[in-house]
């Protein structure tokens, strides 16, 4: 795509070095009519959020100068026909002298700053004005057209200036020490054996127990009350994000209750909070109900194992037991990144470093970037989120690294697919050869409630990538997958029905609740698969 016919937002996240001209052209051929640009790049991972918001601002700044710049010249009378004004494209814009904010700004170089994409570009298909050079001294010359001549340029700096100057709105009234209401709702949820509570505006309090979400009462709460308790729950950093992107997610701990996985967010009755009780000791298979033999994918020292399934389905829990059993029978430097960190793994006969994405590190990306450098022998990823996460995994896997990671995939066939369709055409042949080389297991889990009502067992899919599954890989043939985990039960593979068949014939579970969870309903007595 020509420079005249790529969008400004994406000429600025180059010319501010937070994206590369690859990967901005990639997005623009990823992109489809599904989202934005900035939306689109947010979701890639290219960027952060904050900066989508100050890419915008330094955007709508530049086009209101140049309509002001082109509405003032357009008022002197000309019998030319209506053509772009002459000082905006003939005529180079000066670079941005002013210092940027440390976010978006990139380091001078020894052949000097490059100069602000212009806006005018934009409208026409004259000359790109990404190319061109510092204006020289301008000639004395009519005050308007001097003035118009560095509009955009202008405009940039005025509204990166504007941007660090924004305070952050202050918390509600009468939200000190509404804390130790939130503290009591958690205790209750904690009692009740909730996996989550949900604290909601203008709703009854809701806790989600066995898999099912229940309402406490029908007395809805306050918009007023919620946002009080729950700004009280924020630190300064955690109130200022909330305020700019409208959620955060946080960890917080409470002494004698536990830790909570937490998101606060702004909805149209106002504020709202989802918080997920975590294991204050990291879990072992046996509690979680997970079979022994999952001990075995922790004896890796190079290639990733991945934990995959739905939301909600004990993934991370499932990471953090295999976690706990490299730190107590390893002698090695283990480094998560997550977000926010769950389970607390304290150094036993590993060196472990938990590292959180938001107060400790900007993206997965950046983070995992770094930890090639820092000596690890596992990774441990939280989730693997986007395109540039996912490579960095493989190549970590590739260079003598053991990572484990979560996906939200719903079985072996579809993680693999993901993996690979994550990445674009001309490359994918490349990434199955990396895949069916670096994967060593996927472990896809779902939790199925139990027959007597006493919460939930897991029903897991088991592949280890031996040759022939390694073969298949490469070749595009994921689609046999399935036939070697029928035929692979001496390795420990095993098909997600096969797990829910062994539940329901233990009398675990109902056949109703396979039926819910299955690939295959005919093996269960229902309609035929889709």
């Amino acid at each position: 795509m020509s420079d005249a016919k790529t969008p400004l937002l994406g000429r600025l996240a180059v010319h501010y070095k937070l994206i590369s001209q690859e990967q901005l052209s990639q997005a623009l051929a990823d992109q489809g009519d599904h989202a934005r640009l900035g939306e689109h790049l947010v979701e890639r991972g290219l960027i952060q959020p904050k900066q989508l918001d100050r890419l915008l601002q330094i955007q709508r700044d530049m086009l209101i100068k140049h309509r002001a710049a082109k509405a003032t010249e357009s008022a002197d009378p000309s019998p030319e026909p209506v053509r772009l004004p002459k000082p905006i494209i003939e005529k180079p814009m000066r670079p941005v002298e002013e210092k940027a904010p440390r976010s978006l700004a990139p380091k001078p170089e020894a052949s000097g700053p490059q100069p602000l994409p212009g806006a005018d570009d934009t409208f026409s298909g004259g000359e790109p004005l990404v190319e061109s050079r510092p204006a020289p001294p301008a000639a004395p010359g009519p005050r308007m057209k001097l003035a118009a001549k560095p509009a955009a340029a202008q405009a940039a700096s005025e509204a990166e200036t504007s941007i660090t100057t924004v305070g952050t709105p202050p918390r509600p009234a009468g939200s000190d020490g509404k804390r130790e209401e939130l503290h009591a709702l958690l205790r209750q949820a904690a009692a009740a054996h909730a996996s989550d509570l949900h604290v909601h505006s203008g709703s009854p309090l809701r806790m989600r127990v066995h898999g099912d979400l229940r309402s406490e009462g029908d007395a809805p709460m306050e918009p007023a009350q919620c946002e009080a308790m729950l700004a009280d729950a924020l630190d300064d950093g955690q109130w200022a994000a909330l305020c700019k992107t409208g959620q955060v997610d946080f960890a917080y701990d409470i002494e004698g209750i536990g830790r909570f996985r937490s998101n606060v967010y702004r909805q149209q009755r106002g504020l709202d909070g989802t918080f997920r009780l975590v294991p204050a000791e990291p879990p072992t298979l046996e509690s979680l109900g997970l079979p022994e033999t999952l001990a075995k994918f922790t004896g890796y020292h190079q290639g990733m194992v991945l934990v995959t399934g739905p939301a909600g389905c004990g993934k991370s829990a499932t990471m953090a037991a295999l976690l706990s059993m490299v730190n107590a029978s390893r002698e090695d430097h283990i480094i998560t990144v997550e977000d926010p960190i769950e389970v607390i793994h304290p150094s036993s006969s590993c060196l472990v470093n938990q590292r959180q994405v938001g107060p400790h590190t900007e993206t997965f990306a950046r983070a995992l970037r770094a930890a090639l450098r820092e000596d690890p022998d596992i990774i441990g990823i939280g989730e693997l989120r986007d395109l540039e996460t996912i490579s960095l995994a493989l190549t970590a896997a590739e260079t003598g690294h053991f990572v484990l990671g979560t996906l939200h995939t719903n079985s072996s066939m579809r993680t693999i697919n993901r993996l690979i369709g994550v990445f674009p055409p001309n490359q994918q042949s490349q990434i199955r050869t990396m895949v069916s080389e670096s994967l060593r297991a996927v472990i896809s889990q779902r939790l199925v409630k139990r027959a007597d009502g006493e919460g939930r067992v897991p029903a897991l899919e088991i592949m280890v990538v031996n040759k022939a599954v390694g073969n298949l890989i490469r070749e595009n043939k994921t689609v046999q997958i399935q036939s070697i985990l029928q035929t692979g039960a001496a390795q420990g593979m095993c098909l997600l029905d096969e797990s829910l068949a062994k539940l329901v014939g233990d009398g675990t579970i109902t056949k109703e609740e396979a039926l819910r969870h299955c690939e295959d309903p005919r093996r269960f007595g229902g309609g035929s698969a889709e």
